[in-house]
C-alpha cells in the first residue's frame, strides 16, 4: 500500500518563499528586472568632474520634439569619438592652410634632390641632357651632407634653402666671373621629403611631397582613395612623436576645411577602419546584436530596422532607451514608442558610435519567464515529497 505523504515543513516553506518572491517583483530571476518608470540611472556611471571622474547617477532623458530641436540647433558635434588619445587637429596644431595662402611654406631642399641649375649664354656651366641624358641624370644631386658642387662656386650648402634662395647665391658667387649673371634653379626631382599613408587605402605606401603643398586628402587621394571600410573620422596624423585625430568626414558634411591638415616631411597618416563605429541594439528586438554605422550616419529608427524591429509578442514599446556612455558625461534616453508618431522622433534621433539601444520586456513577459523558471523546480520538490519509498515501509528515511 502507497502512502501519499504531506511535505515537510522545510520544503513548505520554501514553496512559500518562491511565491512571495514572485509577487514581489521577481529579482530573483537573472535579468528579469524591468528598467522602466525610472527617472535616473540606478547605476552610478563615471562623470568627468573637472580633473577627475566622479561616479554619479545620470539622469533619463525623454526623447521629445523639444530634445530633438535642442539637439540640432546645437553646435555642430565635436570632432571624434571622444575616446582616442590623440589631440583633436586645430588650425593652429598642427598647421593648416587656411585662408592666407601665403602661409603655405615653400618646398626646401634636401639631401637626394635633383635641380637643374642653367646659366644663360654660357652653355659651358650648364649640363645638356642630351639626347640619351634625362633631366634625372644631367641634374645636380644634393649631397648626404646637404651641399652641392658648383663650378666657379665650389661647395654651398643647399639643404634647407629653396630654389629662389639658392638661385640668389649663386648669382651673387658667379657675378665676379660673368657680368650681368641670368641664373634659373628648377626643381628635377623631389627625393628627400616623404610622408608615410598607411591603412584603409587603396595603395598605401610612401608619398613624396613636392613643391605643390600636400593636404591629408591630397595624400589620401595619391594614394588611391578611402577603401570601403574606411572611417572617414578617425585619420590619424603622427607628427614628430604627437598624434593628432583628423576628422575628413567633418569637412565633408560640415566644411570643416580646419580638418585638412597639411602634411610636413615624415608625417605619418593613418586612415583607421569603420569597425569602431559600432552601435548596439538589445533586448526584445528581433535580431539583436551589433550594427556597424555607415559614415556615421544612423538613426534609432534605423538601428531598430535593421534589428528587425521591436518583437511585437516580447517587447513593451513604452520603454525603449539610448544610453550613451562614450562621452565626458554619459548620457541616457528614453522612447516612447507605443503610437505609430512616435517613430518619426526616432527617425530624426541621430546615433553616435558605441550607443547602446535597450527594449525593454513586456511585464506579462517578464511574469512567464519567471514562472517558467520556477515551475521545475516546484514540479521536483511536489514530485520528491511524494516519493514512495519500499525499502522503508513507505516512509522517507530518516537522518
Amino acid at each position: 500500500m502507497k502512502h501519499s505523504l504531506v511535505p515537510p515543513d522545510g520544503i513548505r516553506c520554501l514553496l512559500m518563499c518562491l511565491a512571495v518572491s514572485v509577487v514581489a517583483g521577481c529579482t530573483i530571476i537573472p535579468g528579469n528586472q524591468s528598467y522602466s518608470n525610472r527617472d535616473e540611472s540606478d547605476v552610478r556611471l563615471p562623470v568627468q568632474q573637472g580633473d577627475l571622474l566622479a561616479p554619479v547617477n545620470i539622469k533619463i532623458k525623454p526623447i521629445t520634439a523639444e530634445l530633438i530641436i535642442d539637439m540640432f540647433q546645437a553646435a555642430r558635434p565635436p570632432i571624434g569619438d571622444g575616446t582616442s588619445s590623440a589631440k583633436v587637429a586645430t588650425k593652429d596644431n598642427p598647421r593648416f592652410i587656411g585662408d592666407n595662402p601665403a602661409s603655405v611654406p615653400e618646398y626646401r631642399l634636401g639631401p637626394g634632390d635633383i635641380i637643374s641649375i642653367i646659366v644663360w649664354d654660357h652653355p659651358e656651366l650648364t649640363i645638356p641632357a642630351g639626347s640619351f641624358r634625362t633631366a634625372e641624370q644631367a641634374g645636380t644631386v644634393v649631397a648626404e651632407d646637404g651641399t652641392i658642387f658648383y663650378p666657379y662656386v665650389g661647395v654651398i650648402k643647399a639643404q634647407g634653402k629653396t630654389t629662389s634662395e639658392l638661385r640668389a647665391i649663386l648669382s651673387a658667387k658667379l657675378a665676379k666671373y660673368i657680368e650681368r649673371v641670368q641664373l634659373d634653379v628648377r626643381m628635377v626631382a623631389f627625393r628627400s621629403q616623404q610622408v608615410y599613408v598607411v591603412g584603409e587605402v587603396a595603395k598605401p605606401g610612401i608619398q613624396q611631397v613636392t613643391d605643390i603643398p600636400m593636404t591629408v586628402l591630397d595624400a589620401v587621394n595619391r594614394a588611391g582613395g578611402f577603401t570601403a571600410e574606411a572611417d572617414y573620422s578617425r585619420v590619424l596624423l603622427t607628427r614628430r612623436g604627437t598624434t593628432y585625430l583628423v576628422d575628413i568626414q567633418a569637412m565633408y558634411d560640415y566644411g570643416a576645411s580646419e580638418q585638412n591638415a597639411l602634411l610636413e616631411q615624415g608625417d605619418i597618416v593613418n586612415v583607421a577602419d569603420r569597425s569602431y563605429n559600432k552601435v548596439f541594439v538589445l533586448g526584445e528586438v528581433t535580431k539583436p546584436g551589433s550594427l556597424v554605422m555607415n559614415r556615421k550616419r544612423s538613426t534609432l529608427a534605423e538601428a531598430l530596422s535593421d534589428a528587425g524591429y521591436i518583437n511585437q509578442n516580447t517587447a513593451d514599446p513604452r520603454w525603449i532607451y539610448v544610453m550613451r556612455g562614450n562621452a565626458d558625461t554619459p548620457e541616457l534616453f528614453h522612447l516612447d514608442s507605443r503610437l505609430p508618431d512616435a517613430l518619426l522622433l526616432a527617425d530624426r534621433f541621430p546615433l553616435r558610435p558605441r550607443d547602446i539601444i535597450y527594449v525593454d520586456t513586456a511585464p506579462v513577459v517578464r511574469w512567464q519567464r519567471v514562472i517558467a523558471n520556477i515551475l521545475p523546480t516546484a514540479t521536483m520538490l511536489n514530485l520528491t515529497s511524494q516519493t514512495y519509498y519500499p525499502l522503508f515501509g513507505g516512509r522517507q528515511p530518516s537522518r
